[in-house]
């Protein structure tokens, strides 16, 4: 899992898993560039890729608060909104990103998606269909530029420690602690180191034969 070396651009690095995704992999030796810019404008994904530079690797890390609306009531805005924070950013990322990696038949593009994509929640449609927007482009996309030596995949994560969509304040409520024991094979959160070495090992050349693929990372949830 040595990352020496590699140039690892990580999107929205100071949201989700950006904070320990920045902090593991410069430990496995990459030279992380944690850009923290919006990406909702068409123009700001391309703008962040021109201002990383030459990169190895691109981590696609992008959050959005998860409505919590029946889809009988699910308004069009937010439908809108949340497909503009997850879906719409990612194409224009790998467009601006693919180019170079095509050129040197090198590179990787790893999403940091989400497991509800792959297990139905109530009133979480919204946020279910965008993530599994993402997977779908994701193992779509993989297979496309799998010719080409590059290699694109995505972690599917739930009840994964980050602050984002497990605050303090939401593992410290004890209705949450018990749905954890009954919902959870694993009986805890995956802790957010774990999930960042496995995102490791999967920029690093020892992942090469993985093409298209999304990875359950959710204590067993998303198996049930």
């Amino acid at each position: 899992m040595n990352l020496k070396g590699k140039r690892i651009l990580i999107t929205q690095a100071d949201a989700f898993m950006g904070p320990v995704l920045c902090e593991v992999l410069a430990e496995h030796g990459a030279k992380v560039i944690a850009d923290t810019r919006p990406l909702i404008a068409p123009e700001a994904p391309a703008a962040a890729i021109a201002a990383a530079g030459t990169i190895d690797v691109l981590v696609a890390n992008l959050a959005f608060p998860a409505p919590q609306t029946e889809a009988t009531a699910a308004s069009e805005q937010e439908w809108r909104d949340t497909f503009a924070a997850l879906v719409d950013p990612l194409p224009r990322l790998c467009k601006a990103a693919l180019p170079a990696m095509i050129a040197r038949r090198a590179g990787k593009i790893l999403i940091m998606g989400s497991a509800s994509a792959l297990r139905g929640s109530r009133r979480l449609t919204t946020y279910s269909a965008a993530r599994g927007a993402q997977l779908a482009y994701v193992q779509a996309l993989g297979v496309e530029v799998a010719t080409h030596n590059v290699q694109v995949n995505a972690i599917a994560q739930n009840f994964v420690d980050n602050p984002t969509y497990f605050p303090p304040e939401v593992q410290a409520n004890p209705k949450f602690q018990e749905r954890l024991k009954h919902e959870v094979p694993l009986g805890r959160l995956v802790s957010a180191r774990e999930d960042a070495e496995f995102a490791a090992y999967l920029c690093s050349d020892a992942a090469d034969c993985f093409v298209g693929q999304v990875f359950p990372v959710s204590g067993g949830w998303a198996a049930r």
